[in-house]
């Protein structure tokens, strides 16, 4: 999964990408590691599946 998403997404790969990024997020919520850097990250992959799903027009 790419760091950044690009206005030319290809919605052809949300499936499986918004599955990985879910599964990130929720592994890193889990750890209850709260610091600076795990917040960020969080807020990254939160910021990505809202992305994915606007772009491509998915209802979650």
């Amino acid at each position: 999964m790419q760091d950044n998403l690009e206005s030319n997404y290809d919605c052809a790969n949300a499936g499986d990408d918004l599955h990985q990024l879910k599964q990130e997020l929720e592994s890193l919520r889990e750890q209850q590691v709260e610091n600076k850097e795990s917040q960020e990250t969080i807020n990254r992959l939160e910021n990505q599946i809202s992305f994915i799903l606007n772009k491509c027009d998915i209802n979650h």
